[in-house]
């Protein structure tokens, strides 16, 4: 469920200002980040920490992402696509809000133009608003994967064969699915991989879970909207075969007959920047037309 707080940058009282850099690793994303953290350190005191991997390309010393989380960087930068910034989320156990500058192509997580980066960073040092957006908590066996910000795909491991599986949500067998796989997806991931595959759009300020299946065999097989605080458990029926899960396209595991996956609403947000008024159905316009 998307919410927004608001975070003050500045008061009568000196506040230095932390943020954090991560890229990709192309030419041009790195010029972008170097000329900004200039920017940055010439008009403004603040404190800058960028990615090891990005630092060593400019010259920089670097920091993990895990350390910006620790030492509480009130935002970071994130210079990529949708991919990087789920890679930064990933990273980190209670997410630090993102702000992402575009230099992908279609990007529903990335909302500033390079050609704006300046001009919004510096907007943002008297104070910003922050959206949270639920994650999936994904359990294989007990043991925690990652937190999904957009989706869990589970998927056949053999291409051209199809897996049987049961969902089972809050206890009762909610479908019982012979498919190519299975998205279960974030109100904020109903516009990636889920709608690609045929899911409906979800406004994020609905607290609910999306459940969509991958070229069923059953024509009855439909898309599910199921409450957020729903526990839904995923069980394989054929022993010979096996399936893969995808959390966010980030992390892949193996999984048979035997193993028990259980997705639920996971305990930390991921936390947005927001940047502009125009909300959620002008950004889905303007990126699906």
């Amino acid at each position: 469920m998307a919410c927004d707080i608001w975070i003050c940058c500045s008061s009568s009282v000196v506040v230095l200002i932390k943020i954090g850099f991560v890229s990709r690793h192309e030419p041009e994303s790195l010029r972008l980040v170097e000329m900004l953290i200039n920017r940055l350190k010439s008009t403004f005191d603040v404190e800058i920490l960028v990615d090891r991997d990005v630092a060593s390309h400019i010259g920089l010393e670097g920091s993990t992402v895990e350390e910006m989380e620790r030492q509480k960087v009130d935002f970071i930068v994130s210079v990529g696509g949708d991919g990087t910034i789920l890679r930064t989320i990933h990273k980190m156990e209670d997410p630090v809000p993102i702000l992402g500058i575009n230099m992908g192509t279609l990007g529903f997580l990335v909302d500033v133009e390079p050609k704006d980066a300046i001009w919004t960073l510096e907007s943002l040092l008297s104070g910003f608003e922050v959206d949270e957006r639920s994650r999936l908590k994904v359990l294989l066996n007990g043991i925690c994967l990652p937190p999904a910000t957009n989706e869990v795909a589970l998927m056949t491991a053999s291409p051209a064969k199809m897996i049987e599986f049961e969902i089972i949500v809050d206890g009762a067998l909610m479908e019982d699915f012979r498919a190519d796989g299975v998205i279960i997806a974030t109100s904020t991931g109903s516009t990636a991989y889920a709608m690609s595959a045929g899911g409906p759009i979800v406004d994020p300020r609905v607290d609910a879970i999306v459940l969509v299946p991958m070229a069923p065999f059953k024509l009855s097989s439909r898309p599910w909207v199921i409450p957020g605080r729903s526990i839904i458990e995923v069980r394989l029926k054929l022993p010979e075969k096996e399936a893969l899960v995808v959390v966010d396209g980030q992390s892949t595991t193996t999984i048979s007959v035997n193993d028990t996956l259980v997705i639920s609403k996971a305990r930390t947000p991921a936390r947005f920047v927001k940047i502009g008024q125009d909300g959620f159905y002008a950004k889905v316009k303007s990126k699906l037309t």
